[in-house]
């Protein structure tokens, strides 16, 4: 808890930093800004995932099984998480299931062959508001919006603080192959994905996301 506190208040000290911008809106501007980041960083890890990974570091992990409410979006992928909030925010809302953090993304592998060397204009996602636990289920589900079951998974996860990019996952995935080049002890078994703790309203150098490849050891 005592580290959740420490984030907040750096996080609203470096807001403040922000208040000549933000003047012209004045102090209740300020203090909403504020009051999202608290919100962002004390909204609950679905039941059993780990903590993220820090800022730059590179480490095996593992997820248990989870509930996802998942959204497929097309078009320019460094906003696909933005266009998705709102369906997926109804739809939690609607069946009264609390937010939880982080939001996780999803790129197909045809998104990611078409975008390598390309620019990231357009492009297929999947975007998921995750339950809290497996036991949670929605009695209304909107047209676009599918319930899925998640089977638990090892995964190699790079820690990064910054904007949303595309671009920046692209580099965080390059970091992530050649960690697996060394390591012939592991296999990748399925496609990578990204998972996004912040929201769009927390300035770009304070969001925190993570990259992460699914692998298994050879020898299991």
């Amino acid at each position: 808890m005592l580290t959740y506190v420490n984030d907040f208040h750096i996080l609203v000290g470096k807001i403040m930093k922000l208040q000549n911008l933000l003047l012209p809106l004045g102090v209740v501007a300020i203090a909403a800004l504020a009051f999202s980041a608290y919100k962002v960083a004390f909204a609950p890890l679905p039941e059993g995932f780990p903590s993220p990974t820090a800022n730059g570091e590179i480490e095996v992990k593992r997820y248990p099984a989870y509930r996802a409410a998942t959204v497929r979006r097309t078009g320019e992928l460094s906003q696909a998480a933005n266009r998705a909030f709102s369906p997926l925010f109804r739809h939690i809302s609607a069946n009264d299931v609390s937010m939880t953090a982080p939001v996780e993304i999803r790129y197909p592998l045809s998104t990611l062959e078409a975008k390598q060397g390309a620019s990231p204009d357009d492009g297929e996602a999947y975007v998921s508001f995750l339950y809290r636990t497996t036991d949670i289920y929605p009695e209304q589900v909107a047209q676009g919006i599918q319930v899925e079951d998640m089977a638990p998974m090892t995964v190699v996860s790079l820690g990064y603080r910054g904007g949303y990019s595309f671009q920046s996952y692209e580099q965080g995935l390059q970091r992530l192959k050649v960690w697996l080049g060394k390591r012939q002890e592991y296999q990748v078994v399925s496609p990578p994905r990204r998972l996004f703790y912040d929201g769009p309203y927390i300035p770009d150098p304070l969001k925190r996301s993570e990259i992460q490849i699914p692998i298994q050891q050879v020898d299991e």
